[in-house]
């Protein structure tokens, strides 16, 4: 009987423990980057710093809020952060691929970078109503770097 109820135990915590990894989030491939949203840009990529609530962090770095941060009232100013990096922030830019950089290829389209802009500026409890568009992400890049 004690084997039973041992067996029975360890059989209920291996169920548990698969079904517990079943239900968490899948982790990005760089080839499935290719066909992320923006929420799901946000939730696999950028919530690692910016928190899942989107409020920051304070830690081994400063992380600053995507939550009712003024700065964000300009997209522009979004996409120039994305696109080119500022403080400890990577550039998510769409570049060649260079050996020595960890992030060369977890670049984002234009589209996505307008996407996960979009997402941010609409979540959060950020209510700003105007977009960018890809073809305004593109138009930040310098002209030799296209």
């Amino acid at each position: 009987m004690k084997r039973f109820l041992l067996a029975a135990a360890l059989f209920f915590a291996c169920a548990g423990l698969a079904a517990a990894q079943s239900s968490a989030p899948s982790f990005y491939t760089y080839t499935s980057l290719k066909s992320a949203n923006g929420e799901e840009i946000f939730h696999h990529i950028c919530q690692g710093c910016h928190m899942p609530d989107g409020k920051g962090a304070i830690g081994a770095g400063t992380y600053p809020a995507l939550a009712g941060n003024p700065k964000l009232a300009s997209p522009q100013y979004m996409a120039a952060v994305i696109l080119f990096g500022r403080h400890d922030m990577p550039s998510f830019e769409s570049k060649p691929p260079s050996p020595g950089n960890f992030f060369r290829n977890a670049s984002l389209t234009d589209a996505q970078i307008a996407d996960v802009i979009n997402y941010v500026r609409s979540h959060f409890g950020n209510h700003y109503s105007n977009t960018i568009t890809a073809t305004e992400v593109a138009a930040m890049y310098p002209q030799q770097t296209r």
